[in-house]
């Protein structure tokens, strides 16, 4: 086949038809196949030579390898699994966990977080009753006070049983931790899937004999190999009771030995303890399978060779393909960048547009502001003074004016973000203004059927900054606590205090909350958990730009279905 038939047949057709690419990837093939050959044969003349002198000790360190890295697997997931239950058992405690249907939605959470690893929770009394029960199986009540897993869960912070049938008849373990709570000493337990745990020593495969089993002190397995031993008082019952005593009286991290079998059979055997030293990994292999490759070294070298030279090829179409087309797509990319570049400049016709609009509104909004100064000198007049709703007027007229002056300052805003002006600022002091934004939200709140506390501190100094600004930063985060309490009503807690040189102003809510992995995103622009149409995405993120320009911050801590708190920490007027 043409060497550039090949290439179009390796290459996306809209790239190699460019004669460019073309000849880039041609040439970086020639260079890689050219370069790469030479070494290769050296390497493998050389290895074939001393094949023979060092490759039953290339074998033991490969067991030893896998043998390790496996038992760290099994270790890792053990003492994970482990920690998963303390780590609930802590966070949820006694009260909680025993409700079947909390204990039950914890069973989901690690489901979806693991699949199949958690068969079933349990909340188990210092007598070995089974308080509350989540799971496949009927074993509400059961009573685990002669269970040896139970005994050792007394004992100890925590345990792993060995493998056992127990009331529901099918091998399984437990992970338990044991926990205390007002006095009172109670247990979390977990089923950790046996097929799964099983599963992951019986992948530990090499050559057509290896297999891998776990064993407990006793020589009992606590897996199920590819070949399962009989019962116990058989020879292979006596040999793994052995293999136990030979292993575990080795030294360093993983001991290999050469043993025959109960049938005779030579085998490597290679083990690791597990779990404290309760449990050995054993990896066998007959002697034969695992060496066969000595009397072998010929075709081994050959077939090296044979493959070397495939992998070459491969890599130097893969390799060269990948750079073709990174490059391709680099300069795509850069297509793309200019187009973006003429977007930014029609950004700058939205400011200037923003811009002309602002001038427009701030007109009609200073005839209002006017206007309502006007009614107000009419209220005064005589035949006013009697109406019964004189107050109401005034009070309505008052936020007619705070509002009309509010409206200048959005326009003011966008003045400054076409014109790059700077926005009013002033001495401001944070109670009064937390005051004025919870009458003004008052009707909503009522509304929303939730409860507003405020606790202010004395004798805060001033802040420096746009009024306008600061209005908007506490009114979006009030606005958004109202909208996560949701129809259900729920308490709205405003509280400052200051703090090293800054005022902290903290907006706390008993709304749904925010989820963890959404927490570290919340401030970026156009990102929201809102439904669609209900918010933009950008509330939170001009908030955090206008405290970040301030020299202060935003710090967020929520709970899921418990409620959120932000606090915003700005400095004091320098003056201060």
């Amino acid at each position: 086949m043409p060497f550039d038939t090949l290439l179009q047949r390796l290459f996306p057709a809209h790239v190699i038809a460019n004669p460019h690419y073309r000849s880039l990837a041609r040439n970086m093939v020639l260079i890689i196949i050219s370069v790469s050959m030479v070494p290769m044969i050296v390497v493998s003349s050389t290895l074939y030579l001393q094949f023979r002198h060092s490759y039953r000790e290339k074998v033991n360190d490969h067991l030893s390898e896998l043998v390790l890295k496996h038992k760290q697997n099994i270790d890792n997931f053990l003492q994970e699994r482990l920690t998963d239950i303390r780590l609930m058992a802590a966070r949820s405690g006694y009260d909680r966990l025993k409700d079947d249907v909390l204990l039950k939605r914890n069973l989901e959470l690690l489901q979806q977080e693991y699949g199949s690893v958690f068969v079933d929770l349990g909340v188990v009394d210092a007598d070995g009753r089974q308080e509350a029960y989540a799971g496949p199986f009927k074993l509400d009540r059961a009573d685990y006070g002669n269970a040896e897993w139970f005994k050792q869960a007394l004992k100890h912070d925590q345990v792993i049983s060995d493998v056992f049938l127990g009331l529901r008849g099918l091998p399984h373990f437990i992970v338990a931790a044991h926990s205390i709570e007002n006095g009172r000493p109670w247990i979390l337990r977990a089923t950790i899937d046996f097929v799964y745990f099983n599963n992951l020593v019986d992948n530990i495969r090499i050559g057509s004999t290896g297999l891998a089993f776990i064993l407990n002190r006793e020589g009992r397995l606590q897996t199920t190999p590819g070949v399962q031993p009989s019962a116990n008082g058989s020879p292979e019952a006596a040999f793994l009771q052995s293999l136990w005593s030979i292993i575990s009286a080795g030294t360093g991290n993983v001991r290999i030995v050469l043993q025959e079998d109960s049938r005779g059979v030579e085998n490597i055997y290679a083990g690791a303890l597990l779990k404290s030293g309760e449990w050995l990994l054993v990896y066998q292999q007959s002697a034969e399978d695992a060496f066969a490759d000595l009397h072998w070294s010929f075709m081994i070298t050959t077939l090296i060779m044979a493959v070397g030279t495939a992998s070459i090829l491969l890599m130097a179409f893969a390799l060269s393909r990948m750079i073709v087309i990174r490059t391709a797509k680099a300069d795509q990319e850069k297509k793309l960048m200019n187009q973006k570049m003429v977007e930014t400049g029609k950004l700058a016709s939205i400011g200037e547009l923003a811009a002309g609009v602002a001038h427009e509104i701030n007109n009609p909004v200073a005839i209002m502001v006017e206007e309502a100064g006007w009614i107000g000198d009419l209220l005064d007049e005589k035949e006013f003074q009697d109406s019964k709703n004189l107050e109401e007027f005034k009070r309505a007229l008052g936020q007619i004016q705070t509002q009309g002056r509010r409206c200048k300052d959005i326009t003011h805003k966008l003045l400054s973000f076409a014109r790059k002006t700077s926005a009013t600022v002033q001495d401001t002091q944070i109670n009064r203004l937390i005051e004025d934004l919870v009458a003004l939200s008052s009707q909503r709140t009522k509304f929303s059927m939730v409860e507003v506390k405020t606790e202010l501190g004395e004798g805060l100094p001033m802040v420096r900054a746009s009024l306008s600004e600061l209005q908007q930063v506490f009114l979006n985060l009030i606005n958004n606590a109202i909208d996560a309490m949701g129809n259900k009503g729920g308490r709205l807690t405003l509280s400052t205090r200051a703090q090293n040189g800054l005022v902290v102003v903290s907006v706390a809510d008993t709304g749904s909350g925010i989820p963890a992995e959404d927490l570290g995103r919340i401030f970026d622009p156009f990102f929201t958990t809102k439904a669609v149409g209900k918010g933009a995405g950008l509330g939170l993120s001009i908030c955090y730009g206008i405290i970040n320009k301030l020299g202060g911050r935003i710090e967020v801590a929520s709970t899921v279905d418990v409620g959120t708190t932000f606090s915003v920490y700005i400095p004091v007027a320098k003056n201060e």
